[in-house]
């Protein structure tokens, strides 16, 4: 089950124990992309670990000689911006957020850091698309309500609701079943996030 995760020569003790943290912190739909293992020159008994999902980041750090894992957690929504930096021994890789908190790991293998940023781009690609389109839908959704409101109080121009009326809210209330539609398959988890917002685009595109 982790052997896709240890491709990039991490850790396999350190994997396994994230790991079977990792699947009890899951939420629906959520899965893991990648994990990387931190690797110190000298002694890497406790190492730091960083995993990340579809849904969020993950930096896990050992507490009580190994005995325990403590982590913090943000969703991609939140972040910001994330790094890497190569360095003589290893790389840095950290991630900024929203509200100006930054985290990131050190001595991590340069592959396991490049996989890292590679994927943390994705996401947040993935992430900038999702608030594209619930923007556009708060922007239809406004645009809707202000021609109702604008409309009604215009006495003297008895033709511009009743023009807007059957036109605007059929196509309202079909696109509103649809996307209600999608999301539910989304979150039973018979559909992958990128086909969500696909299906979506092209929902919003057709109306």
């Amino acid at each position: 089950m982790i052997d896709k995760f240890l491709r990039d020569e991490q850790d396999p003790k350190a994997v396994e124990k994230i790991y079977t943290r990792l699947v009890d912190l899951l939420t629906t739909g959520e899965e893991i992309l990648y994990i990387a293992v931190q690797k110190k020159p000298i002694v890497n008994l406790f190492p730091d670990c960083i995993a990340l999902t579809n849904k969020r980041i993950l930096f896990f750090s050992p507490a009580n000689l190994g005995l325990s894992i403590k982590f913090v957690d943000f969703v991609w929504k939140d972040i910001v911006d994330v790094f890497t930096k190569e360095e003589i021994i290893g790389a840095v890789f950290s991630a900024k957020t929203t509200n100006g908190a930054e985290m990131g790991v050190d001595y991590l293998p340069k592959v396991q850091a490049r996989k890292l940023y590679q994927y943390a781009q994705e996401r947040k690609e993935a992430e900038r698309e999702a608030r594209r389109l619930r923007e556009l839908e708060e922007k239809r959704a406004e645009s809707g309500s202000l021609q109702i409101d604008h409309a009604a109080p215009v006495a003297f121009q008895p033709s511009a609701p009743t023009q807007a009326t059957p036109v605007e809210e059929p196509k309202k209330d079909e696109l509103t079943e649809k996307l209600k539609r999608l999301k539910t398959l989304f979150e039973n988890g018979l559909i992958s996030q990128e086909e969500y917002n696909q299906k979506k685009l092209e929902l919003l595109s057709d109306f």
